[in-house]
């Protein structure tokens, strides 16, 4: 019961509580082995963390590759079926006219209605900030 009874008193001290009764070379004490507890989940912590970091560079990198994979598959697709196209009789008025491929980083122009219904009054400047 007494080693219960210490175990729990010094669970209390360790959250902070029922520190009245300690006197001043137990406090530090105390306090030291609570400055030890902390650095060791601080290290453990960073460990962590850099392992995820890592990770996530790995994966990063992967999905990078993997990416470019899709992204010549996909552009070996679209030759392949220019070429289709090409073969087909008849077909000489689409031929001539180069195929359109779209970075999905800017929106093509030629998508942009110029037929607006608004005036240049209407239109504002716009300013990037």
């Amino acid at each position: 019961k007494r080693q219960i009874r210490d175990i729990q008193n010094l669970n209390r001290h360790i959250l902070g509580e029922a520190l009245s009764s300690l006197s001043l070379k137990e406090l530090k004490n105390l306090e030291s082995r609570l400055e030890k507890g902390l650095s060791r989940v601080r290290s453990r912590k960073h460990e962590t963390l850099f392992a995820d970091i890592e990770f996530m560079q790995k994966r990063e990198i992967e999905l990078q590759n993997h990416n470019n994979f899709l992204r010549a598959k996909i552009a070996e697709h679209e030759k392949a079926q220019q070429r289709q196209q090409d073969m087909i009789p008849g077909n000489v008025c689409e031929s001539t006219i180069p195929p359109q491929s779209y970075d999905r980083n800017f929106f093509p122009v030629n998508l942009i209605d110029s037929n607006n219904q608004y005036s240049n009054q209407d239109q504002t400047a716009l300013q990037l900030v």
